[in-house]
């Protein structure tokens, strides 16, 4: 199944606290469990104004849909095609 980043742009996300992100966190996970078990959420990294979040679905088409429910941004979502890390090297 592929594997997509999301970038969502959400300005102050760096800032959120703890509740503010359990409660988006909250928002995405009631809307997946009504989507079916298709889309998961694997993580997310916030950074500055943004949220990269690392999901997999069979298309982009539920990202969207899940965006679209949950109100969250989806400014740009790629397929990733590999992943890397140190032990890459070895």
């Amino acid at each position: 199944m592929p594997k997509y980043l999301i970038e969502r742009e959400i300005p102050g996300a760096g800032s959120m606290s703890a509740d503010d992100l359990k409660a988006a966190s909250a928002t995405s996970c009631g809307v997946l469990s009504g989507m079916g078990p298709r889309i998961q959420w694997m993580h997310s990294y916030v950074a500055g104004d943004r949220i990269y979040c690392v999901y997999i679905a069979p298309d982009e088409s539920l990202i969207r849909e899940h965006a679209e429910q949950t109100g969250f941004p989806a400014n740009r979502i790629t397929e990733i095609s590999a992943v890397i890390d140190p032990t890459t090297a070895e």
